[in-house]
Parts: C-alpha cells; sequence; structure tokens
C-alpha cells in the first residue's frame, strides 16, 4: 500500500468551487498514478477552517469515489497558512512510486513536484557523485541520469572492437555503428548498446580508464551532450558529471560540485572495486585517479571545471547522509 499526497485551492467557499476542486484533484491523482478505482482503499481530506460550506469527503463522495472509506477533518488555525486549501491523503494498494499532485495555489506548496528545474552535480572521479545523485533524485521524486555512465558506454563498445581509445578518427568510426542508449526501468537507469543492457560490465577499472579517454575526443561529448539534453527537456532531473553545470545544462537552476582529496577519494574507489571483486591496490587506485584528474581537467573540449556559479562541497571526512542532507538544505526554500 502507497500514500499519495496532493492539495488544491478554492477561490471561494461554496459548495460548486469545492465540490470541482475535489474532483479535479481525485481524478488528476488517478490519471498520473494510473490508478484503478479499485485500487484505493480510503481517501483523507483536511481542509483549512476557513471552509466550512461542504466537506472535501462529500465532494469525493460526489465525483463518484463510493467504493472506499472517506474521511475530512478540519486542520488547526495556523498564523500564514495557505488560505481555502483542501489536502488528501489517497491510500491506494500500487506498487509503483506514488506521484503526488498539487493544483492551484497549493502548487506553491511543493515546488518540487510542480516546477521543473535540473541540477548539475559535476566532481572529479570518485567523489561521490553517483551515489549523492541517487539518493537526492530518491528523495525529490525527480529523474536521476548518470552521465558518467554512457561514456563508459562508448568505451566498453570500443574495446570490445580492439579500437585504441586515444584514436579520435578509430572512435568516431567505431561509434557511429552503435547504438549508445539510455532506459529506465522501475526508475532505474540502464545504459544500453545496441539493444544490450551493459550496466554492469561499463563498472570495471579497464573500462573506467578508457571512458576518461573517450570522453576527451569532442565528437563523442557533442554526441552523447545532445542526448542528454533530450533526456533532460520537459521535466525535472539530476545529472550527475563533469561538465554538467559547464557545458551539459549551463543554464541548470542548481549546481554543485563535490571534490575531496584525491587519498580520500581512492579510499572510496578501492572499496567499491573490492565489493565488485576488483583486486587493486590502494597505491594502484591512487594511480588511476591521478591519472583520470589530470586527463579530464586538461581535455581541450569541456574539461572537468567548478562552474562559476556552483556551490562547491569538500566531503572529506562527510558521510553520505551528511552530504545529502547539506545539498538537499540548500535546495530547501528555493524550490
Amino acid at each position: 500500500m502507497k500514500a499519495i499526497r496532493g492539495a488544491t485551492t478554492v477561490e471561494n467557499d461554496t459548495e460548486k468551487e469545492i465540490d470541482s476542486a475535489v474532483k479535479q484533484l481525485l481524478y488528476n491523482i488517478e490519471n498520473v498514478n494510473k490508478l484503478n478505482r479499485e485500487d484505493i482503499i480510503c481517501i483523507l481530506f483536511s481542509n483549512t477552517t476557513d471552509l466550512k460550506s461542504c466537506y472535501p469527503a462529500k465532494a469525493a463522495r460526489k465525483a463518484g469515489f463510493i467504493s472506499c472509506a472517506l474521511y475530512s477533518s478540519a486542520e488547526p488555525e495556523i498564523s500564514g497558512a495557505l488560505p481555502k486549501c483542501i489536502r488528501v491523503m489517497v491510500l491506494a494498494d500500487i506498487k509503483s512510486a506514488p506521484r503526488h499532485v498539487y493544483l492551484n495555489e497549493a502548487a506553491n506548496l511543493r515546488k518540487d513536484l510542480t516546477k521543473k528545474f535540473n541540477i548539475a552535480v559535476d566532481g572529479p572521479a570518485g567523489s561521490g557523485k553517483s551515489t549523492i545523485s541517487k539518493i537526492v533524485s530518491e528523495k525529490l521524486n525527480i529523474l536521476y541520469l548518470d552521465t558518467g555512465a554512457m561514456y563508459r558506454a562508448c568505451a566498453l563498445a570500443c574495446l570490445k572492437k580492439g579500437i585504441d581509445c586515444a584514436d579520435g578518427a578509430a572512435v568516431k568510426t567505431a561509434l557511429e555503428k552503435c547504438k549508445i542508449t539510455v532506459e529506465y526501468e522501475n526508475g532505474a537507469q540502464k545504459t544500453m548498446v545496441d539493444g544490450k543492457d551493459v550496466s554492469d560490465e561499463i563498472r570495471t577499472p579497464e573500462v573506467s580508464m578508457a571512458a576518461s579517454a573517450v570522453s576527451s575526443h569532442e565528437w563523442v561529448r557533442k554526441t552523447m551532450v545532445e542526448l542528454q539534453r533530450k533526456i533532460a527537456a520537459g521535466r525535472s532531473c539530476i545529472l550527475d558529471g563533469r561538465d554538467v553545470g559547464t557545458n551539459v545544462l549551463p543554464d541548470a537552476e542548481y549546481k554543485f560540485f563535490l571534490t575531496a582529496s584525491p587519498e580520500e577519494r581512492s579510499r572510496r574507489r578501492l572499496k567499491e572495486n573490492e565489493a565488485k571483486g576488483y583486486a587493486q591496490t590502494f597505491e594502484e587506485v591512487l594511480a588511476e585517479i591521478t591519472e583520470r584528474d589530470e586527463n579530464d581537467s586538461n581535455r581541450k573540449f569541456a574539461p572537468l571545471i567548478k562552474a562559476a556559479d556552483a556551490v562547491e562541497v569538500v566531503t572529506d571526512g562527510m558521510t553520505v547522509e551528511e552530504v545529502v542532507n547539506y545539498i538537499i538544505d540548500k535546495l530547501q526554500g528555493t524550490i
């Protein structure tokens, strides 16, 4: 069972307006969550005390919601509360993630749901971009796009063809014959090469280093950036990479640059690789991190650099939860 939240407002305290507002709100919740009427177990309403002409539960019954339990209650008076507001919680027997609905003036209560915005998270290898971005996307219920996975897919395709990833012309020829796409299944990103899910294959140290070389080529970056912009268009999303805030989405409303010392990032990456069964020493990982930093920061096209308007977060000594909370705190009150 999932709880779907929503709210709306009316201009005047009349039975007709409340009937119409409740009907619109519930129909929207049904549509965006693809609910069948029998999926709904109960609907709980609350309304501000300046609405007296009609209980929202009565309006719901009139709108045809007759097979579930309905409850209404008046909210306590709170100074500064949104006037003439109706809130709802729909308890439904669904497996998918709930999509909440806020209409009319109530949209200002949840701008993270009602306003389209982009979040750019950049930083060097091992800075925690992907982990942090995934959690933030879940907390805000927005799309997450791992741009680095797309370059890793390009690298994997080249490695399988025996292409030298430093040879720009050869890389372009090889990738022009490949189809790199991104799909989503139950909210999780799947990176595809010619229709095959390579989400696990692209996480090896070999592919990681090859991705640094492949992504330095201007044609590759322009091609991938075009796809990334298409995915980000028309929806709220968070993208992580190395040039999201400076090149992919330079107009993103919110930008963060995560970083940490090479030693700290190497310890994190070593722990990740050990969990995946990749045998490496700390010195080997540190050498790879250092080389990636050098390659990413000094490539001619779209190098790794902090956007002038990005918030820098130095994550040495911080837990994942602390970094996530810091970013969420920065967003609060602005979205």
